[in-house]
Parts: C-alpha cells; sequence; structure tokens
C-alpha cells in the first residue's frame, strides 16, 4: 500500500486515523489502543512510513492488529498455546557438565525460578538433559491463570516474548518488574553464548539472534506502554 496521508492523529478513544480516515486492523477493526502511550508509539510508526508501508517497520502496530484480530476473539485459546510453556520451560532442563556451564545456568535461572516459587506458590522440578519431564499439575495451573487474567493487549506481546526466550517464568516476571529486558534475553541465551564462546560465532546464527532481537525489543516496548 502506497502513502495516501498527509497527517496522522489519534482521537480520544485511542484510535488512530490517517488524516480524517480511522485506521483498521486487517480484520477490519479500528486501529484503537488502550493505553495513550501505546497509540502515540503506534502513531509515530504511521508518521515513519515513506512512500509505501512496509509492515516489517512497523511491529507495535502489527502487535495491536493481532491483539484485535487474532487474540481477542478467543483469549482462551490463544492462552492455552501460552500456558503449554509451563510445562516445558527452558528453565526446568539443566546441563550436567561442564561444572561451567552447569554453574552458569544455576546462577541465571534459579533466581527467576526462586521468584516464580514465591509469587505464585508453586514448586518445580529441574532435570539434567532435554527429555520431557512433567511438572506438578498444580504449579502448570497456578502458572496457566496468570496468564489467563491478562486481557488481550498484554497477551499479544507475551506470546513472542515467550516463544523467543522459552521461558513462560521469564516472561511473567518480566511482566511483572521482577527482571529487566535485557536480563531476560541473557537468560535465554545461556546455552547459545556458552557454544558461541567454545566455538565461536556464525553469521547466519548472529542474524537470526539481531533478528528474534528486534522482535523481542518491539514485545518488551509493546509491553512498557500499556
Amino acid at each position: 500500500m502506497k502513502r495516501f496521508w498527509r497527517e496522522v492523529t489519534v482521537d480520544d478513544d485511542q484510535a488512530i486515523r490517517l488524516d480524517d480516515r480511522p485506521v483498521r486492523t486487517p480484520g477490519r477493526a479500528p486501529l484503537a489502543l488502550p493505553t495513550t502511550a501505546l497509540s502515540h508509539a503506534v502513531a509515530e510508526e504511521w508518521r515513519a512510513v515513506g512512500d509505501t508501508v512496509d509492515p516489517r517497520t512497523m511491529p507495535l502496530t502489527g502487535l495491536a492488529n493481532a491483539a484485535i484480530d487474532r487474540v481477542a476473539p478467543d483469549a482462551a485459546a490463544f492462552t492455552r498455546g501460552l500456558a503449554a510453556y509451563a510445562d516445558s520451560d527452558l528453565l526446568y532442563y539443566r546441563a550436567d557438565q561442564p561444572a561451567e556451564l552447569v554453574a552458569r545456568q544455576a546462577a541465571t535461572w534459579n533466581p527467576l525460578l526462586d521468584w516464580a516459587r514465591d509469587r505464585f506458590d508453586v514448586h518445580f522440578e529441574p532435570v539434567a538433559g532435554v527429555i520431557h519431564h512433567a511438572q506438578p499439575a498444580a504449579t502448570v495451573q497456578r502458572l496457566s491463570d496468570a496468564i489467563s487474567v491478562r486481557d488481550a493487549f498484554a497477551l499479544a506481546p507475551m506470546s513472542p516474548l515467550v516463544t523467543i526466550t522459552g521461558t513462560l517464568v521469564g516472561t511473567l516476571a518480566l511482566a511483572e518488574g521482577a527482571i529487566d529486558a535485557d536480563a531476560l534475553w541473557n537468560a535465554a541465551h545461556v546455552d547459545e553464548d556458552w557454544q558461541a564462546e567454545l566455538w565461536g560465532e556464525d553469521s547466519l546464527a548472529t542474524q537470526a539472534r539481531d533478528h528474534r532481537r528486534r522482535e523481542f525489543d518491539a514485545a518488551v516496548q509493546f509491553l512498557s506502554l500499556l
């Protein structure tokens, strides 16, 4: 789509308008945001459009569209997808050697599990290796409940955060201010960073990681503006 507008404004109901036309999602719903801060950040993406709209340069708009068109119509189903990580969180699966990696995982991941234990009154069963080990049913349920109480606009950015990092516990900690974005990113890449230190970086892997970081940062920004 080519740019056809001159002015981008925000209505009193936090809906985005291009000149005198309301912006609509791909599902034809009004692009209206829940907070002033988020609506103005989305408006800035539309102001920055050049001759042609490129969705890749508008990640906040994309997350808003997802919240309205994909999440809100069936938030329960969307929540179930995220809640599945309560039983397979990255933080549960540990190396048994070398000792340096074991210690690094423990130092980075144990504080997050400790936070979740206190916050949600849950018990975890970390294991060595990558074979699935079921977590206690009460733990899975309580972490699922912690997701289900959130609205569509909170769920939309939490989805890429969980899938990029592999940790629902870490994403909940970020959402509740118990960890910052850089700390979560580093926690999610303990194993990858260890391998890079041993064998060096691969250029294609670095490009993929940079792309994931941009998606991660956009989701963090979206969540922070709610």
